[in-house]
């Protein structure tokens, strides 16, 4: 898998600029279990369902969906979807 690292420490905002991955502690705390997915590119980095999708972070992939972290992570996914849709 390619890694790709940011600077910087916000997790407020999805996608702004990949400053930062996953959702804050605070909406850890406050998002149900279901609610929650797996970024198939940053393996380990969970999203808010909900957050990736107001901010476009989903892609389609053979009747499955997936949510990003990060608007980096898009492209990486779009350039072998197979590989990371058996990541998640």
């Amino acid at each position: 898998m390619t890694a790709h690292h940011h600077t910087g420490t916000s997790t407020s905002s999805p996608g702004a600029g990949c400053s930062g991955h996953g959702p804050s502690a605070e909406a850890l705390a406050q998002t149900p279990a279901a609610e929650m997915a797996e970024c198939p590119v940053m393996v380990g980095t969970r999203v808010v369902k909900a957050d990736a999708e107001a901010a476009g972070l989903v892609r389609d992939h053979n009747g499955q969906r997936y949510w990003l972290c990060c608007a980096s992570c898009g492209p990486r996914f779009d350039t072998d979807p197979d590989r990371y849709a058996h990541a998640a």
